[in-house]
C-alpha cells in the first residue's frame, strides 16, 4: 500500500531540479511542513524563501521573483492560497501572466476535522475562471511526478491541487501513460463513462472493475487536466457510451461536473450525473468518513452508474 503522498512527490522533484537550476525558487506561507517541503529548505536554503502566514504577499512575491527570471514554485494550504490571496492570483499572476506554479495543498476536505473554514471546495471554480491559469489535480504520485516534470519546463501559470495524505496507486511506476492537457483513459468500457479528478479517480477505477462484474463496460477518464479541459476526450465519451458520471472533491457548482455538462450541452448531448460535494458546510470527519458520507466512493459510483445504464 502506498504511503507516499503527493506533496512529497511535488518536493522530490523539486530538489532533484534545484541542485542544477539556481533558477528554481521555492516558497510557503509558514507551511513547511505540511507542504513537505522542510526538505528542500534544508537543502535548499538560498532557494527558499518563507513568507510566513501571509499568503496574499506570498503570490505577490512570487510574481515579483518570477518576472526576475525564477522559476517559482508556491505552496500554500489550498484553501486560504484560493479565497485569501484571489486577487493576488487574478493580477499578479495570471493578468501578467508570470511563471508562478501554484500548489494549494491540502486540498478538498483533507483538512476534514476543522471544518468549511479549511476545506476547499470552490478552488476549481473560483481559479479556473482566471483567464491564463490552468488548474490540475493529479490523480496519484506517478502522474504528480510527471505533471511537476512537465510544468518545470514552460513558463506559464497554473495551480496544482493535492491531498494531504497518501493515496492509493492509479498507475504503476515506469507504466503511467501521461500527455500534458489531455486526459487518460484508466479503464475501457462502452456502457458508462466516469470522468473524476484528484484523488476520486481512485474510486472510480475500483467503481469500474466492481460494474465490470455485473457485465457493465465501463470508460474510466482521469481528468488531471481541469482547465484546459481535454474536450475532445468528453465529447468522444458522450458520443461512445450512454451516460456520463463525474466524480470530484469540490462543490457541485463551477467545477469538472460543471465543465463536462457545459461540452456535452452544446456538442453531443447526454445524461451527465455529478457527484460532488453538496452547496452547503460540509460535515466534519476524515477525508474517507466525507466522502462515504457523500456517495463519493466506489460502491456508491457503481450503484448509480448502474441504475444510468438499466
Amino acid at each position: 500500500m502506498n504511503r507516499i503522498p503527493n506533496r512529497q512527490v511535488i518536493c522530490e522533484v523539486l530538489n532533484r531540479h534545484a541542485d542544477s537550476d539556481r533558477d528554481i525558487v521555492v516558497l510557503c506561507s509558514d507551511s513547511r511542513g505540511s507542504a513537505s517541503l522542510a526538505p528542500f529548505a534544508d537543502a535548499h536554503p538560498e532557494q527558499f524563501i518563507e513568507v510566513g502566514i501571509a499568503e496574499q504577499d506570498l503570490v505577490s512575491v512570487s510574481a515579483g521573483l518570477a518576472r526576475c527570471g525564477k522559476k517559482v514554485f508556491a505552496a500554500s494550504p489550498a484553501c486560504f492560497l484560493s479565497s485569501r490571496s484571489l486577487e493576488q492570483v487574478k493580477v499578479d499572476v495570471a493578468y501578467s501572466n508570470t511563471n508562478v506554479k501554484l500548489i494549494g495543498i491540502s486540498g478538498g476536505i483533507s483538512y476534514g476535522a476543522l471544518g468549511m473554514t479549511h476545506h476547499s471546495a470552490q478552488d476549481i471554480a473560483a481559479i479556473a475562471s482566471i483567464p491564463n491559469m490552468r488548474v490540475y489535480l493529479p490523480s496519484d504520485r506517478f502522474q504528480t511526478e510527471l505533471l511537476m516534470e512537465s510544468l518545470l519546463l514552460d513558463d506559464l501559470p497554473a495551480y496544482l491541487r493535492v491531498g494531504r495524505n497518501a493515496v492509493e496507486d492509479v498507475y504503476e511506476e515506469g507504466n503511467t501513460p501521461f500527455e500534458l492537457n489531455r486526459a487518460t483513459v484508466v479503464h475501457e468500457g462502452s456502457d458508462i463513462a466516469i470522468i473524476a479528478c484528484g484523488e476520486l479517480v481512485g474510486a472510480a477505477k475500483k467503481a469500474a472493475e466492481l460494474l465490470e462484474k455485473q457485465g457493465i463496460g465501463t470508460r474510466v477518464l482521469d481528468m488531471y487536466c481541469v482547465k484546459p479541459i481535454d474536450r475532445e476526450a468528453v465529447i468522444r465519451a458522450a458520443k461512445e457510451t450512454r451516460a456520463i458520471i463525474t466524480v470530484e472533491e469540490h462543490t457541485v457548482f463551477g467545477g469538472l461536473g460543471s465543465m463536462v455538462s457545459q461540452i456535452t450541452a452544446s456538442e453531443c448531448p447526454v445524461v451527465v450525473k455529478n457527484l460532488a460535494l453538496p452547496d452547503a458546510p460540509v460535515v466534519t470527519g476524515t477525508s474517507k468518513e466525507v466522502f462515504d458520507y457523500y456517495g463519493l466512493n466506489a460502491e456508491s459510483i457503481a450503484k448509480l452508474a448502474s441504475e444510468l445504464v438499466k
